[in-house]
């Protein structure tokens, strides 16, 4: 199921180079395959792999609750800024759905794709022309148009 997923991601990274937003979001729920699509994309371009909830965390550590939501953006941009490589893979980004930090989670990756192609890890559905994460009733609920980046189904995979 990995193999042709990636295929697809690798050809979204390809189509997104075109486009003002280079990101490319792979929306599945949890246990579909979006961490191993993300590694063998990995194998297979050498982009590099970043698990965003880890490295943020570890980030923002000694911070206040404040100063977390302040410095997120800049923590995030950094992290990914310290590849020099054009692509960069991101897994693990529920930290940035967070109500305590005050984030727009596509708007952050929409940021980071102005300079490199992001390929981002979403833990939510497709419905009809909308991206969701969570449900409707949950704190971090959010809901987007499909536009401005492309997105990998994985429940069409299924």
């Amino acid at each position: 199921m990995a193999e042709p997923l990636a295929d697809r991601v690798i050809q979204r990274i390809g189509q997104a180079a075109d486009l003002y937003y280079s990101l490319v979001v792979l929306v599945g729920p949890a246990g579909s395959g979006k961490t191993a699509a993300l590694q063998d994309v990995h194998e297979r371009t050498a982009a590099p792999l970043v698990n965003v909830n880890l490295e943020l965390s570890r980030r923002m550590l000694d911070l206040t609750e404040r100063r977390r939501a302040l410095r997120l953006p800049r923590l995030l941009a950094e992290i990914v800024g310290a590849s020099a490589a054009d692509v960069i893979l991101l897994d693990n980004v529920e930290i940035l759905f967070d109500v305590l930090l005050k984030q727009d989670p596509l708007r952050l990756l929409q940021g980071l794709s102005r300079n490199k192609t992001v390929v981002a890890a979403w833990s939510g559905t497709i419905d009809g022309e909308h991206m969701v994460y969570a449900t409707p009733d949950h704190p971090e609920y959010k809901r987007y148009p499909l536009r401005d980046f492309l997105a990998v189904n994985l429940e069409a995979v299924a």
